[in-house]
């Protein structure tokens, strides 16, 4: 579970910015809610608004990044090349850094990560214990451009700790050499599925499609839980069938694919539509689902970008109310999303709404429980909607 993310310099977030699933001190109640301990509360749901080109996309991608970085960035990136990311445009010479709060098996951690010019100048974990963050590892660059590196039973040597690559993680790394603890923050981090990469949200297309219909026939019981939801969103489907068929690229080389297709009854005559001639709405809610219940079923963390893209807006409380229940969601799985529809401030409580403001080419966001003066029971919609929260386009 996330509890804080503090990032600065990150695409067009130039200052130190917070995002926090914590609950204030007297919030109003809501099922969206965990209760960790008698002394923290987080929050499962979180949304951001804002106007187009403020920011909203850069505020999520930050969690998107530490997954790929923490998981992946030790064999799946170019030796020769620097971290992919982007500092703020006005920034480009000052470092970037993140620091996110999380709990992993039962246990708080913090990591925190600094980056100069694409390349790694601080990397620490941190354990809490009692009410103070002892290290695990760290490792810090020196004026030589060398390596300083202290652990505490991470079990990861010196020998081999030092002399990994500036752009690739620590605990990457150590996961790849076995490194048991390493494993388990891979495994942590490996559970959060997200729609955005460091270009942006991966746009749709029909091997997106192909993609979701080949995880969903190889998890039954995920294929079954979608196919119930999707049937009961109106769009015309009463069953899903998914079948394997040959495919060939241009080179010749023969594969195979799996093709979703969509069912529809009226009366007594049935027909059978392949998804790439299903609408647009239909086909987002099916590679949505691809992404958000695997997080359910497992738990997790989703970051999804737009996830109104192509859907009705009374389609939304349905899909974010799948994190509400026991019975939905039983491993307290979270989501962040951005989305455009002021609807969804009137769905959620003042501490589950962050709004994202560009000034001055540099993006800002508040949560709405930190704004003077705002009720628990005002009109969220309509304020927003009248411009008296800000982040709405100045037209």
């Amino acid at each position: 579970m996330i509890i804080q993310l503090k990032f600065s310099n990150f695409y067009s977030f130039a200052e130190e910015t917070s995002l926090s699933f914590k609950l204030g001190k007297k919030p109003s109640s809501s099922a969206f809610d965990i209760e960790v301990s008698p002394t923290l509360r987080l929050n499962k749901v979180a949304a951001v608004i804002g106007a187009n080109g403020s920011g909203k996309t850069q505020l999520i991608k930050p969690l998107a990044f530490l997954s790929w970085f923490i998981c992946n960035s030790f064999l799946g990136s170019d030796p020769e090349t620097a971290t992919p990311y982007q500092p703020h445009a006005l920034k480009r010479d000052e470092p970037t850094k993140f620091e996110i709060t999380f709990i992993n098996k039962g246990t708080e951690y913090r990591y925190k990560l600094e980056l100069n010019q694409g390349h790694v100048s601080h990397e620490s974990l941190h354990q809490k214990t009692s009410h103070l963050f002892s290290y695990i590892f760290s490792r810090d660059l020196d004026n030589d451009n060398n390596y300083k590196y202290k652990q505490q039973k991470f079990g990861f040597p010196a020998s081999k700790a030092t002399k990994i690559r500036s752009n690739a993680s620590l605990i990457s790394a150590a996961h790849n050499y076995d490194v048991e603890l390493a494993t388990s923050f891979v495994k942590y981090f490996d559970c959060y599925v997200y729609n955005i990469n460091v270009r942006g949200r991966h746009h749709f297309d029909h091997s997106t499609l192909l993609e979701s219909a080949e995880f969903f026939q190889k998890h039954d019981q995920l294929h079954s839980r979608m196919e119930e939801l999707m049937c009961g969103f109106d769009l015309g489907l009463c069953s899903i069938d998914i079948s394997e068929a040959d495919a060939q690229d241009q080179r010749g080389n023969k594969s195979k694919i799996f093709v979703p297709f969509g069912i529809h009854t009226s009366g007594n005559a049935e027909f059978t539509l392949p998804f790439f001639e299903e609408s647009s709405g239909t086909q987002s809610a099916f590679v949505l689902l691809r992404r958000i219940l695997p997080v359910l079923e497992n738990g997790g963390v989703a970051v999804i970008d737009e996830i109104d893209n192509d859907l009705h807006p009374h389609m939304l409380p349905h899909i974010i109310e799948l994190f509400k229940f026991e019975h939905t969601n039983p491993h307290q799985a979270q989501i962040i999303f951005t989305c455009h529809t002021p609807e969804i401030l009137n769905l959620l409580k003042k501490h589950q709404i962050y709004l994202v403001e560009k000034q001055e080419q540099q993006s800002e966001a508040w949560r709405l429980d930190e704004v003077i003066g705002l009720r628990s029971d005002d009109n969220l919609s309509a304020k927003y909607m009248a411009g008296a929260l800000s982040a709405i386009p100045n037209l």
